[in-house]
């Protein structure tokens, strides 16, 4: 075999294309995705779609909108519930009550995907697992921690969240979103 053709064969042996055939309505709904700046391109959403299903272990799923991650089951659920819910939540207990739920996010984090929220090197992982399941965007910039797109908007609940998971100390900048949080070196 000549080197020209030894290489030929180990590209196919890399890439291999696939025909995607899309209903109408389909292939409607990602030129409109496209169109409005949602999406770059089709092959961007379709890797973004095997990145989330990968990701959040669809093989696992139970009934539908529901799965199970490690020790978590995860459910899709409707977020002007959760704002009924949160809005009931006396206002002083706030940030206790998402420190609680960082805490409960910690051990999802340790025994699904395996780090340790402590340490800031893991953070990225956490934040990507974090964005599959709906909680927004998260961003690490120097010291400053940003939250685009919170899925629940109270700023004293993410504060709770957040210094519950990564045990650390925010001060929060700016209270509507996107969340601004500067993290405070601890003492």
């Amino acid at each position: 075999m000549q080197p020209s053709e030894k290489r030929l064969e180990q590209l196919k042996e890399e890439e291999k294309r696939t025909t995607l055939i899309l209903k109408k309505d389909e292939r409607d709904f990602v030129d409109r995705l496209i169109r409005e700046g949602k999406e770059s391109g089709i092959k961007q959403l379709i890797s973004k779609m095997l990145d989330v299903y990968r990701s959040m272990m669809i093989y696992d799923w139970r009934f539908p909108g529901e799965y199970y991650c490690g020790i978590s089951r995860v459910a899709f659920v409707n977020v002007e519930l959760l704002s009924i819910l949160i809005q009931n939540i006396p206002k002083e207990k706030l940030y206790d009550t998402g420190k609680k739920i960082g805490d409960a996010l910690k051990v999802s984090m340790e025994a699904t995907i395996g780090v340790d929220a402590f340490k800031q090197k893991n953070w990225e992982a956490i934040f990507t697992r974090l964005s599959i399941q709906g909680f927004g965007y998260f961003y690490l910039k120097d010291k400053y921690l940003l939250l685009k797109t919170p899925f629940l908007n109270d700023v004293l609940l993410w504060e709770g969240i957040l210094e519950g998971l990564f045990d650390i100390t925010l001060e929060t900048k700016n209270f509507v979103p996107p969340l601004v949080f500067e993290i405070k070196p601890t003492v």
